[in-house]
């Protein structure tokens, strides 16, 4: 699902996530990262945790479905939470 601009402003997504804190996938903003999200188990309503940043921050892993899941921040950016 596609939000509007004016829906994603005040939107959380992974990337605004601090290491320890999760949230609930509530949808993918980008279309063609989306697909590969999905496949990675990136779906909406799934339960996403953020594990570690590298030390420049840039890539980070959550945890998703019981396993590690290493994105850069601009992928992470268009997953959005509830």
């Amino acid at each position: 699902m596609r939000k509007t601009e004016e829906e994603q402003k005040g939107q959380k997504s992974v990337r605004d996530l601090k290491i320890g804190e999760s949230g609930v996938i509530c949808c993918l903003n980008d279309p063609e990262m989306g697909l590969k999200l999905l496949e990675m188990g990136c779906i909406p309503g799934t339960e996403v945790k953020l594990n570690s940043r590298a030390p420049f921050g840039d890539p980070i892993t959550i945890i998703v479905n019981d396993y590690t899941l290493s994105l850069r921040l601009d992928e992470a950016e268009t997953i959005l939470l509830k």
